[in-house]
């Protein structure tokens, strides 16, 4: 089965190419080209990934997110302006995946689809199956995260990073560690992807009692201290 790909983008020369270099590298892609068109497309059709891009005639980008997430854990690849960090950290926030900048290099491309798809599909990171600690259980099976009982409602890139933290609880993990290992890429030079994705785990841990689980380590990364719940 060839992974199935939405690209959301309205410059349509460019998704002819994506559509042609993609297609060849083993993925079978849709494009549509209006934000509106794009969250009506996707709910009725299954994709494994989604590229948006941020500037989108009508519905931006970061609308289509903001929806989408509201009835889709898909994985989403956004697309930014080089610079606009806020885009992307917004982006992040809203519960993309991960980013690149335009114009992208489409092998780069491809190769940040694929560590999405396998860390989507329950690439190993660190353990298998199912474990517990302090009251949050990572289910890798399932790609579920509860906490004293109730989902998490992580992302696919949150459930990553939660999932390697509790697997090293008590021992501090670097970013550039999280990030391979959570979001399948080396960590670049002024990235907070993995500073977002925590700081939305912490922020769900915390609405369900689970406060000070998650702690920074300054110049070392982060670290999960199960003795901090509810502290």
């Amino acid at each position: 089965m060839h992974p199935k790909i939405l690209i959301v983008d309205d410059d349509q020369e460019l998704c002819h190419l994506l559509d042609e270099f993609l297609r060849l590298e083993g993925f079978a892609t849709t494009a549509v080209h209006d934000g509106a068109e794009a969250v009506t497309h996707l709910r009725s059709h299954a994709y494994d990934a989604v590229v948006l891009d941020i500037m989108l005639p009508g519905l931006q980008g970061l609308d289509v997110l903001r929806q989408l997430r509201r009835f889709s854990p898909v994985p989403v690849l956004m697309l930014t302006a080089r610079g606009e960090d806020t885009d992307r950290i917004l982006g992040l926030e809203l519960g993309a995946d991960d980013y690149l900048p335009k114009p992208c290099n489409p092998r780069e491309l491809a190769a940040r689809l694929r560590a999405i798809l396998r860390r989507a599909g329950g690439a190993d990171n660190g353990r298998d199956g199912a474990y517990e600690v302090a009251a949050t259980r990572i289910d890798r099976a399932n790609r579920s995260a509860t906490y004293a009982g109730q989902d998490l409602g992580l992302t696919s890139a949150e459930f990553n990073v939660l999932s390697v933290l509790v697997a090293n609880a008590g021992h501090v993990v670097d970013k550039e560690t999280l990030c391979q290992q959570a979001l399948g890429r080396p960590l670049a030079a002024y990235d907070r992807s993995v500073d977002v994705h925590v700081s939305k785990i912490r922020r769900k841990l915390a609405s369900l009692g689970g406060e000070s689980l998650i702690v920074s380590v300054r110049g070392a990364g982060y670290q999960f201290r199960p003795g901090d719940a509810g502290d």
